[in-house]
């Protein structure tokens, strides 16, 4: 094997080198593997990997043989990639959320979105850690943290917190332990710590990927997603699980939307006529660095030919507060999910869970399981008047008072953030983040784009444009 840096390779690089013989899949695999030893069980001791998919070189030599005697299948074909627990797999690597009580749970088969990977050729190569239940168990559990697997740190500062709670996804991808990763989000999951890690996430419309064979938190919000050092990287990714699928309902809407090539539409021009909305409202509680940042996104867009239009008033209605939805949504979900393994698996329900947690607190509750607790008290058949006033409210507010509100009478294409914002992830909307920089003090930004359900193409050729003419991306030292 000629020995190959993989640091910051690309999937289009990785085909080159495989096309040509210089490398292949298992070469990459065992490299990557090589990584995972060093930085992510020794040195730094990053802690994102949960588990190593014992089968992942031997499908790795079958998909070498297969690109020497048949040809590739696609970008994906032989590409090492890391799944975050809470979506199943149908192999020898459990899926449990980072919850111990969940820890010897086998997945009855692929998630819908695993099942397109592997058909893509993609080695799945482990399962990442992640915060617990996908940070909704315990109030004050750190992003990161699980019972399962301990604590994920960030690569550009241990003190620093990874955010969540598809921290693991997205640590492994910035310190390259993986080519890209899928990560799932409810609200802010992917796009959080896609930012703190100086990487790329894209949180899709909701129903653009299936949510199928995914431990649950919300039906109305939850969605998979790609994590990637580059737009590029997070466009094949995202073509690669898209679909529909008959399994589950909100798939249903994308088959006149879908798209298994959302990288192709990338290039020099690809923005032109385009128009972004700014709210300017928050700049003037922003750092002069985040002004700067602005500003240069701004002028960046503008040169390629995209028409900015600046709003000095408040776009309302894109906030919620104390929505009780998610609490409501989370017991039938995941009572939903436990219950497809029937007598297969000890725990049945959520009461079992917080039973079994209550059984040894020592190891489990850690940091409580208050929220848990709040959701075990809900009903469980969302007749709840507080539940349905609350998603009537949720849904309004986001979507026709607030995104789309804000769209129309912008006439724009898209929103601009450099701030933190939920509205994606209530109205169910796409949102990609971008590496924008780090502040004097190390802190990472992250410029957003937010659009209307199913622009994803739209999003992905303005993040590529600014990813293009700045390059914020910078690898971590990892010693």
């Amino acid at each position: 094997m000629e020995r190959i840096n993989v640091e910051e390779l690309t999937i289009h690089e990785m085909n080159n080198l495989m096309d040509k013989g210089i490398i292949s899949s298992y070469d990459l695999t065992l490299l990557y593997l090589d990584r995972i030893c060093k930085y992510d069980k020794n040195g730094i001791s990053l802690n994102t990997i949960l588990e190593i998919n014992p089968d992942a070189l031997h499908i790795a030599e079958a998909m070498d043989y297969e690109r020497r005697n048949k040809g590739k299948r696609g970008l994906m074909h032989g590409i090492p990639i890391v799944i975050k627990d809470n979506i199943s797999t149908g192999d020898k690597m459990h899926t449990s959320a980072g919850s111990i009580a969940l820890s010897d749970l086998y997945a009855k088969g692929d998630a819908f979105l695993v099942k397109r990977l592997r058909e893509t050729g993609a080695i799945i190569l482990a399962k990442s850690n992640m915060t617990e239940f996908a940070n909704f168990m315990g109030k004050n559990m750190p992003a990161g943290y699980s019972s399962r697997g301990g604590q994920v740190k960030n690569p550009y500062d241990v003190e620093r917190s990874p955010s969540g709670s598809s921290s693991g996804s997205a640590v492994a991808v910035a310190a390259n332990l993986c080519a890209v990763s899928v990560g799932t989000e409810t609200n802010g999951s992917i796009i959080s710590p896609s930012k703190i890690n100086c990487v790329v996430g894209i949180k899709p419309t909701v129903g653009l990927i299936s949510r199928d064979g995914i431990i649950p938190i919300s039906n109305s919000q939850d969605t998979a997603g790609p994590i990637a050092r580059t737009v590029t990287d997070a466009a094949i990714l995202l073509g690669a699980m898209a679909g529909v699928d008959e399994k589950d309902p909100a798939t249903w809407k994308s088959k006149w939307n879908v798209s298994n090539n959302y990288h192709d539409i990338i290039n020099d021009n690809c923005v032109k006529g385009l128009k972004v909305g700014v709210s300017m409202t928050c700049c003037k509680e922003f750092s002069k660095e985040e002004q700067e940042i602005l500003k240069e996104a701004i002028g960046v867009l503008s040169e390629k030919g995209v028409k900015i239009t600046q709003k000095k008033q408040t776009i309302k209605g894109l906030t919620k507060k104390g929505s009780k939805v998610c609490l409501h949504e989370f017991k039938v979900c995941f009572n939903n999910y436990l219950d497809k393994y029937g007598n297969n698996y000890k725990l049945h329900t959520l009461e079992d869970v917080i039973a079994f947690n209550k059984s040894k607190p020592e190891k489990t509750l850690k940091y409580g399981q208050k929220i848990l607790e709040l959701s075990q008290d809900t009903s469980g058949s969302l007749t709840d008047t507080r539940y349905i006033t609350d998603l009537f409210r949720d849904l309004v507010t986001s979507r026709e008072n607030g995104i789309d509100k804000a769209m129309n009478d912008l006439e724009v294409d898209a929103l601009l953030y450099l701030e933190d914002t939920d509205v994606a992830a209530t109205s169910g909307y796409p949102i990609i983040t971008i590496p924008a920089g780090f502040s004097s003090d190390g802190k990472a930004y992250g410029l957003k784009f937010v659009g209307r359900p199913f622009s994803e193409h739209t999003l992905i050729r303005l993040a590529y444009t600014y990813e293009k003419a700045t390059k914020r991306r910078i690898p971590p030292k990892l010693a």
